[in-house]
């Protein structure tokens, strides 16, 4: 399976979840690494796109196409295992919980969850602490210009 993230250049060349565990994210919380990516490369503009506007966004974007083998363990989740409020802005902290558990168990390497911007589609979160997760790797990176129309 191939999934997308799209990145600015001077991080795109490494998977790792230390920009994510810098802030906190949806899924994590501050000091929890997870690597978030997206099922096709619109998702992983919108994911994006909803958080900035034309002036603000940056000019160094990067669509980073990874691999992922079909062997990989993979946890699935559907609306109804969620947080009730887990689609919500600004993302509540029962969603940072969720996803720090599926850190903490180490079960899986991938979590496949619903996306909040996107309904309909899906994001695969990866935990880079499974022994599985060096399986995964990035095969193409492209510069992502976005199309100013978007924000308009």
């Amino acid at each position: 399976m191939e999934v997308f993230r799209l990145s600015r250049e001077k991080f795109a060349g490494t998977l790792s979840g230390k920009g994510a565990a810098i802030k906190g994210a949806r899924w994590n919380s501050v000091g929890v690494e997870l690597i978030y990516t997206a099922a096709n490369r619109s998702l992983a503009m919108a994911e994006v796109a909803v958080h900035f506007t034309l002036a603000t966004i940056p000019a160094d974007y990067v669509m980073v196409t990874i691999f992922v083998p079909g062997d990989i363990s993979l946890q699935k989740i559907n609306v109804a295992d969620l947080p009730a409020d887990w689609n919500t802005f600004p993302h509540p902290v029962s969603t940072q919980i969720f996803g720090d558990k599926f850190v903490r168990d180490n079960k899986y390497c991938i979590l496949q969850i619903p996306s909040s911007v996107t309904q309909g589609d899906y994001n695969f979160l990866i935990n880079p602490y499974r022994a599985d997760f060096r399986r995964i790797k990035i095969i193409a990176t492209e510069k992502f210009p976005f199309d100013k129309r978007i924000f308009s």
